[in-house]
């Protein structure tokens, strides 16, 4: 199968300098999947030929600067501190920047007042936060960072392009107002293993999380707990650390369910790994997201999930196939003691763990580096048109999937745009077209000599997992 990305983008910047502005990198104490994000599409683009730098806050245990997987780091300022200084490089090297990924974290850099006009500039948005805003902050301040986030951040950046991790996340943005192409570049995520199990005999429940408020793992003890009832073997294994905590295991002592419960706290891959290989589900009761990546970690362990039909969340399951989703946390707690009792069954829990790998090896980091690649290039070949009318002002966020056999010659790559994607097999080619409905699809492909398509709406699923979704055999894909 060819690639299933376009990869003239990682071609178009090599020998040029691109730099990242994100709150911190893969080694501060605090990183996390932001981090992690930026990171594995950061290296892929040095092993390109790409010259990466990092502005970034630091850590106390950190030096000002580093290389880390031939990434560039330059550290300065803590968690606000950080945005200034930010600023004041920028200023001072903007004349040998050559594009900017500008990651944000709820606070804008607002890199566009600081780089020359013809820099281009592409935002990478993982969720929004205006109800964490209100959550965790004071009214004032809560309203500030609402501002910041929406308002300031629509007018400084204009109708530059932004790459969401998720369809959530752009439905989110529109939401805000931002009327700009909005690409959605997802994770990747680790190597999915060929062979999986043996599952515990036990039922047993492994969460991968931070333990922080907003992931609400106490929604889950809880109803754990009530799904003890009925199954008094069941065991649940916690695994990561956070502020939390000590609160979480005086509810768990509280509720005097300390058998059933192990706090493991951060752990390195390979034991979180070895835990997820053991587990017949996992949970989710965060109601909000930008993309569930503990949810396809443990997918490509053969894992499915129960959650709340959050945002991200919902992206992150497919409802029926990989794990089920619910309304409501009441609803949460019926549906594991359901799912609990048809995962007794070993040919049940078999095909599950099909269905939860073949969508899990749809997201890879090479699939997308490219893609955000992509962005930065149409960005790049944008920029100097900004005062005029462009396609920015009609951007869709309609894509269309396209199947068709590939006339002989014909070189994709080189004639579709850096965010459109196509793969290949057995003669026939499958594309992604960004932007465009059927009737300018159709266009499209006859203008580079396709005649016979079939064509369809992309799918939320389509948009997240490419055109190898459509070009799968098995009979979860089928159409």
């Amino acid at each position: 199968m060819t690639p299933a990305f376009n990869p003239s983008a990682m071609k178009y910047f090599q020998g040029k300098r691109v730099l990242v502005l994100n709150w911190r990198d893969i080694e501060h104490s605090q990183a996390g999947g932001a981090e992690q994000y930026m990171h594995q599409i950061s290296k892929r683009w040095v092993d390109a030929g790409i010259d990466v730098t990092w502005y970034t806050s630091r850590d106390s245990h950190q030096d000002p600067a580093d290389t880390i997987d031939g990434v560039h780091i330059v550290r300065g300022g803590g968690a606000l501190t950080l945005y200034p200084q930010a600023a004041l490089g920028l200023l001072r090297t903007r004349p040998q920047i050559d594009a900017v990924v500008d990651c944000q974290n709820g606070i804008p850099f607002f890199s566009p007042l600081f780089v020359t006009r013809k820099t281009p500039v592409v935002q990478v948005v993982h969720h929004v936060h205006q109800k964490q805003f209100r959550t965790h902050f004071s009214p004032p301040v809560a309203a500030l960072g609402r501002y910041l986030e929406g308002n300031a951040a629509r007018r400084i950046y204009g109708p530059r392009a932004i790459a969401a991790v998720s369809p959530s996340t752009r439905m989110e943005l529109r939401n805000l107002g931002y009327q700009g192409p909005i690409h959605i570049v997802p994770n990747g995520t680790g190597t999915v293993p060929n062979v999986v199990g043996p599952r515990d005999p036990d039922p047993t429940i492994t969460i991968v999380s931070r333990l922080v408020a907003h992931k609400r793992i106490d929604i889950l003890i809880g109803q754990i707990a009530a799904a003890a009832t009925q199954y008094p073997n069941l065991r649940a294994e916690i695994v990561g650390d956070g502020p939390e905590r000590a609160r979480l295991e005086q509810i768990v002592m509280d509720l005097g369910m300390y058998s059933n419960f192990t706090f493991h706290g951060y752990q390195p891959d390979a034991v979180r790994d070895a835990l997820l290989n053991r587990a017949w589900l996992t949970l989710s009761a965060s109601d909000a997201e930008g993309w569930g990546c503990s949810i396809i970690e443990a997918a490509a362990w053969g894992v499915p999930c129960i959650a709340l039909r959050a945002p991200g969340i919902r992206d992150s399951v497919m409802d029926g196939q990989t794990g089920w989703l619910v309304d409501s946390v009441k609803e949460l707690g019926a549906a594991l003691i359901e799912r609990l009792g048809e995962l007794s069954d070993p040919g049940t829990r078999s095909a599950l763990s099909q269905a939860c790998q073949q969508w899990a090896r749809c997201f890879n980091w090479d699939r997308s580096a490219a893609l955000l690649a992509g962005v930065l290039m149409e960005e790049s070949l944008e920029t100097p048109r900004l005062g005029a009318r462009s396609r920015r002002e009609v951007h869709r966020d309609m894509s269309t999937v396209a199947q068709f056999d590939l006339p002989q010659g014909l070189d994709l790559s080189a004639l579709l745009t850096g965010t459109d994607e196509f793969a290949e097999i057995e003669g026939t080619t499958v594309a992604l077209l960004k932007g465009r409905d059927e009737f300018e699809a159709s266009v499209t492909l006859k203008h580079l000599g396709v005649e016979d398509a079939v064509l369809w709406p992309a799918t939320r699923s389509d948009l997240l997992a490419g055109p190898e979704r459509a070009l799968s055999v098995e009979g979860l894909w089928r159409r």
